[in-house]
C-alpha cells in the first residue's frame, strides 16, 4: 500500500470526477489532501457533486481533507489559497494536481463544429480554467516546494494533446499542458522538484457516464468502433484508478528520474502492482489489447487473449492514432 503520511497534498478541480478519484486515491495512503472547487456545496447542474462529498469520502478512505471553495480563474482567489497552505502547513506542499477545468459544458455545446463557427471566446472558455490556471497554481506551489527542495507537479493532461479529440481548441490546450510539465521539470530539476503530465485512458466520469448512456438510449446505428466501444465502456477506468497512480507517483523515492516525461495511468498502474476500484487493471490506449477490440468490438470478450503489447510511440506518431468523436 502506498505511503503519504505526513505529506501534504493539493488538488484542484475536486468536486466530481477525475479530481474527486484523485483526492480519494491520495486520502487512500493517507494524505492529508486540500481540494478546491468553485463552491462546498452541491453543482446545480445535471451532473452534480460537491466538495463536501469529496471531503468525506476521502477521510472515510483514511486521509485528513480541507476543502476550500476557489474560482481558478480568479488569480487573487488562488494566492489565498496558497497563503492558507503555507501558513497552515509552515510552508509544506508535497504535492500539487493540476485538473480544474471549466471548458466541459462549452465543448459539448460546440461539439461538431468546426473551429471557424465558434467565437474566438471559447479559447478563453475551455482553456483559462484548465491551461492558464494551471500555469499560476505552479508558480505558486513551486515557490513553496522550491525552498524546501522537494515535490511533485502533475499536470492533468489527456490524449487529446497527441491525436484530434473533441475540437481543435481542446487538443492544442492539452498539448499546451505536456508542454508546460516538461518546460517545468526543466528549470525545476535543480531544485529536486518534479514536473510530470499526466494522461488517463477513458474515464468513468460522471460526465462521460452520462454521454454513454444518451448515446446508447438514442439507438442509433453506427459504424464508428470508437463509438461502439464507448457505449460498450470498454477498457474504462474509474477516476479512482488516477488517484492511486498519482499517490505511487508522489512516493516513488526516484521520481526524479520520471520528471518531464509523460505519465500514462495504465501503464504506472502495471508498473506499480496497481488495480482500479473494482479490481481491474485496464491496459494503455496504445496496447494491442486495447486497439484491437476497439476496432473490431467482437474481440472484446477474448480481449484477455490479446497480448498486451503498447505500440511504440515512433509508429504512433507516423500513423497519428484517430480518437473517438465523442
Amino acid at each position: 500500500m502506498t505511503n503519504l503520511a505526513g505529506k501534504v497534498a493539493l488538488v484542484t478541480g475536486a468536486s466530481r470526477g477525475l479530481g474527486k478519484g484523485i483526492a480519494i486515491g491520495l486520502g487512500e495512503a493517507g494524505a492529508t489532501v486540500y481540494i478546491t472547487g468553485r463552491s462546498l456545496s452541491q453543482a446545480n447542474d445535471a451532473v452534480g457533486g460537491s466538495l463536501e462529498e469529496t471531503r468525506l469520502e476521502v477521510e472515510k478512505a483514511g486521509g485528513k481533507c480541507i476543502a476550500i471553495a476557489v474560482d481558478h480563474g480568479d488569480d487573487q482567489q488562488v494566492e489565498l489559497l496558497f497563503n492558507h497552505i503555507d501558513q497552515e502547513q509552515q510552508g509544506q506542499l508535497d504535492l500539487l494536481v493540476n485538473n480544474a477545468y471549466k471548458g466541459v459544458r462549452t465543448l459539448t455545446e460546440m461539439q461538431g463544429k468546426p473551429f471557424w463557427e465558434s467565437e474566438p471566446q471559447v479559447w478563453d472558455e475551455v482553456n483559462n480554467v484548465g491551461l492558464r490556471s494551471h500555469y499560476v497554481a505552479a508558480v505558486l506551489a513551486a515557490r513553496m516546494m522550491v525552498k524546501r527542495r522537494q515535490g511533485l507537479i502533475c499536470t492533468i493532461s489527456s490524449w487529446g494533446g497527441f491525436s484530434y479529440l473533441f475540437s481543435a481548441v481542446y487538443g492544442i490546450g492539452k498539448s499546451a499542458c505536456d508542454r508546460l510539465a516538461a518546460d517545468f521539470a526543466t528549470e525545476l530539476q535543480p531544485y529536486n522538484v518534479a514536473s510530470v503530465a499526466v494522461w488517463p485512458g477513458i474515464v468513468n466520469t460522471e460526465h462521460m457516464s452520462r454521454v454513454a448512456t444518451e448515446i446508447e438510449a438514442s439507438n442509433v446505428a453506427t459504424d464508428d468502433p470508437a463509438i461502439r466501444s464507448l457505449v460498450d465502456r470498454y477498457n474504462w477506468e474509474t477516476p479512482l484508478l488516477t488517484g492511486r497512480v498519482i499517490a505511487a507517483l508522489a512516493a516513488d523515492p526516484n521520481i526524479m528520474r520520471r520528471s518531464g516525461r509523460l505519465q500514462i495511468v495504465a501503464e504506472r498502474a502495471q508498473e506499480y502492482n496497481l488495480v482500479d476500484e473494482n479490481g481491474n487493471r485496464p491496459v494503455s490506449l496504445r496496447s494491442l489489447r486495447f486497439l484491437l477490440p476497439m476496432k473490431w468490438p467482437q474481440l472484446q470478450k477474448s480481449a484477455s487473449l490479446i497480448p498486451n503489447v503498447n505500440i511504440p510511440w515512433s509508429v504512433l506518431l507516423s500513423t497519428m492514432l484517430k480518437s473517438p468523436k465523442i
